[in-house]
């Protein structure tokens, strides 16, 4: 059991957010509006949003720019993550990992079952660990969004929440 241990209080992160779809424009995207809200509700930095077509190479230049930029510590995106389609986000992001984190898609499917039943089988979630920045891949349901970023995410980007966070690597 996670438990919130304040012992210095809390230290925003650089967070960047991604909404992988051909036809979601800024006015339509309530997943990335969620993810959005959230990262500034918990008291990180939302340093950018962009919107891009579910395609493999518009969507790695603008995962590999912000991988590159070294004030952007995480990148979460939302859409592209299911099987039908288009939907091709992990082939875009999986390449370029150092080092994937299998267990943030176990444990979203897990918890997307308790929501969603069986289905949750049908999420390609993925996350992983590139050039000291964080990566997370969300589905693009505004659902999912919440459920990624309620249930994990915000814990896990909060250096106070113990036993152990990602926030950590980013402690000064």
């Amino acid at each position: 059991m996670t438990g919130h241990y304040d012992d210095s209080g809390f230290t925003p992160l650089n967070i960047a957010v991604l909404t992988v779809s051909d036809t979601r424009t800024e006015e339509t995207d309530q997943s990335g509006k969620i993810l959005a809200q959230g990262v500034e509700d918990a008291g990180h930095r939302l340093v950018e949003k962009a919107i891009v077509k579910d395609d493999v190479y518009q969507m790695r230049a603008v995962f590999s720019r912000w991988i590159a930029d070294s004030e952007i510590d995480v990148v979460i995106s939302t859409g592209g993550t299911g099987i039908a389609g288009r939907d091709s986000t992990p082939e875009a992001v999986l390449p370029l990992l150092d080092k994937p984190i299998e267990g943030f898609g176990e444990l979203f499917r897990a918890v997307s079952m308790e929501e969603i039943g069986a289905s949750a089988i049908q999420s390609r979630a993925v996350a992983g660990l590139t050039n000291q920045t964080l990566i997370f891949c969300l589905p693009g349901s505004s659902g999912a969004c919440r459920t990624g970023w309620g249930k994990i995410l915000q814990q896990q980007l909060d250096h106070r929440t113990r036993p152990c966070n990602f926030a950590q690597m980013f402690r000064a």
